[in-house]
């Protein structure tokens, strides 16, 4: 189906929605494990943090594309990935950058309201957050043009969304907690580690030094192998500290095989998109299981 310049269309070409599931994760797992340790849970905080987390996701998005365009990475016109709407010429460059500004200031009356509601510690993680968003793709050196894209998603994806979200509904963290930020961390990286080993030889063709680009293809392999397999290993931890219902995510565990058994063998280009959008589904299927593991031992 053609898509049409400055349609609905276009605009979900930019924001990719598939990828809202990397935000929703953390916030699931996060409030879950916050009730587990508390048997509480401050509803107005965990909604704020949803809304802020898919936020900061819509930004990165956004600035992705925008960004992407502007530094001619498709000037080539050698790139395999999904499209980009601006490089397309379905929506302007202005365009989506007024939507960038926009939603970062919604996002930033959000950051208000949890200051708040919870206090000033809110205003560090938001403003780290809102600037990584904007940075992964913008300003003189971009962290999509490093090997450092994967930490960075692990970092805010993982440790910040998981750990703020427990913090801002139950007043503090847990050792749990930490353990599931990384595993969730882990698993958002999971998903950048496939989009750019895909773009590898792209990459480096437009000087993107991602990981992948960097390292090459055995060392992008053991990278996604490393980010599948440490969470069934901190989710037996969990379960030996937590219960045997934090056992749960780990049905996934021969799911997790297969997905790095496909990427491993998977042929070069395209197909490439259907692992990157297994590894969504698998982080939120994950996450889900996590969650209602916590919320039965609670």
């Amino acid at each position: 189906m053609p898509i049409h310049p400055h349609s609905l269309a276009a605009w979900l070409v930019a924001i990719r929605p598939r990828s809202l599931l990397v935000a929703i994760s953390p916030v699931l797992v996060g409030g879950s494990l916050g009730y587990l340790r508390t048997g509480f849970i401050d509803g107005l905080a965990a909604g704020l943090a949803l809304a802020a987390a898919l936020l900061m996701q819509l930004i990165t998005n956004l600035q992705n594309d925008v960004g992407y365009t502007v530094r001619g990475g498709e000037a080539s016109g050698t790139r395999i990935g999904l499209p980009r709407a601006t490089s397309s010429g379905w929506l302007s460059v202005i365009q989506v950058r007024v939507v960038i500004v926009v939603l970062s200031a919604i996002a930033t009356g959000l950051g208000l309201a949890l200051v708040a509601h919870r206090g000033w510690p809110v205003l560090a993680m938001g403003s780290a957050s809102l600037l990584a968003a904007l940075a992964y793709m913008g300003g003189p050196k971009p962290i999509a043009y490093t090997p450092l894209g994967e930490l960075t998603v692990f970092v805010f994806f993982g440790l910040v969304a998981v750990l703020g979200t427990d913090w801002l509904v139950a007043g503090s963290t847990g050792v749990l907690t930490w353990m599931a930020a990384v595993s969730i961390g882990c698993l958002a990286a999971a998903a950048l580690a496939v989009n750019n080993h895909r773009d590898m030889a792209h990459d480096r063709q437009v000087g993107r030094s991602t990981f992948a680009a960097r390292y090459g293809e055995t060392a992008s392999h053991r990278l996604l192998g490393m980010l599948l397999a440490l969470p069934f290993v901190l989710q037996c931890l969990m379960a030996v500290k937590g219960g045997p219902w934090l056992w749960l995510p780990c049905v996934l565990a021969p799911m997790a095989w297969r997905l790095y058994r496909d990427f491993v063998e998977c042929s070069p280009g395209l197909p490439y998109n259907a692992i990157l959008f297994r590894v969504f589904r698998f982080e939120l299927g994950f996450a889900l299981l996590l969650s209602v593991g916590a919320l039965l031992g609670s």
